[in-house]
């Protein structure tokens, strides 16, 4: 009876530290889950919204090498959602969309925004919730700079992300470019939302995928 008790015991943890192991495999290579903290991708994401990020799409990142990429899919696009570590402090994660990618010229002219000398119009995540435009010349640099950023190019294996939510990001505007090598993931599908605010469930937003 000892034998097979302890035969069970050292099966019942194995089994624990092989679904470990798995999980860790999992969130480290292939899928990992967020909470959305602020409201700088709204309306597009909520305050309290828990996603899934694919994180294999771009490249398997192989653990302590600086983000060195084995089997990419793909790289990120214009358009898409992905997650990152924060340039300025790379413990946090940060969640933000791709506006454009190495070699596009982009200016924002008053809250217009132009990439290849186009002045992009059609973007139906994109919120500005604020009437007020600041000029170039504003005292307050950061308001500034929120409406108004100088014609530049982005660089090689670097990207230019902004919140959905125009008027209350703090993205590339203020920080700079984000390099291929901190991108995490692409953003998947709304798993959960909880709306602390009138503390319920918002069963309508989960399932949906992000695009």
């Amino acid at each position: 009876m000892a034998e097979k008790k302890k035969s069970s015991l050292r099966e019942n943890i194995e089994a624990i530290v092989i679904a470990v192991i798995i999980a860790m495999f999992i969130r480290t290579f292939i899928i990992q889950a967020f909470k959305i903290p602020s409201g700088s991708m709204l309306e597009t994401l909520q305050i309290g919204d828990q996603i899934l990020v694919n994180k294999f799409i771009y490249g398997v990142k192989i653990p302590f090498t600086d983000g060195k990429t084995l089997f990419p899919v793909k790289t990120p696009v214009k358009g898409d959602i992905v997650v990152f570590k924060y340039p300025e402090d790379p413990s946090k994660d940060f969640i933000k969309r791709v506006i454009a990618t190495a070699g596009d010229t982009v200016e924002i002219d008053h809250k217009k925004l132009y990439v290849n000398g186009k002045v992009i119009e059609k973007e139906p995540y994109a919120q500005y919730k604020e009437n007020i435009i600041y000029p170039p010349d504003f005292p307050d640099r950061a308001r500034a700079r929120r409406d108004n950023v100088p014609k530049f190019t982005v660089p090689e294996n670097k990207l230019f992300v902004m919140g959905d939510n125009r008027d209350n990001s703090h993205d590339s505007r203020f920080w700079g470019f984000v390099d291929l090598k901190d991108v995490r993931g692409k953003a998947l599908i709304i798993y959960w939302s909880w709306d602390k605010e009138d503390f319920g469930v918002r069963w309508k937003r989960i399932g949906d995928l992000l695009k």
